[in-house]
């Protein structure tokens, strides 16, 4: 499937297992496909929620800083990109 890079990741909180994201182009809403590839990283799951502060929103643009819960660690500078169908 094809794949889009929109940003990368600012910070990793392992406790709670909550990626920081960046978006850096493109949009980002719950429902997407997300693929996180690092040196040592390579997560593809879909975004269940997106939240600022606490809260949630209901989609993250370019400029936008996020919380994403992931299954799996991650680390910062992975870039994150956006799996569309195809």
């Amino acid at each position: 499937m094809p794949e889009e890079e929109i940003g990368k990741v600012s910070k990793f909180f392992g406790k709670i297992g909550v990626a920081v994201v960046r978006v850096e182009k493109g949009t980002l809403k719950p429902g997407d496909s997300i693929h996180v590839k690092g040196n040592t990283s390579d997560v593809t799951e879909t975004v269940a929620a997106l939240q600022v502060n606490g809260k949630d929103v209901p989609e993250a643009k370019a400029g936008d800083e996020v919380g994403v819960k992931l299954a799996q660690k991650v680390r910062p500078n992975d870039k994150v990109f956006k799996v569309t169908p195809g």
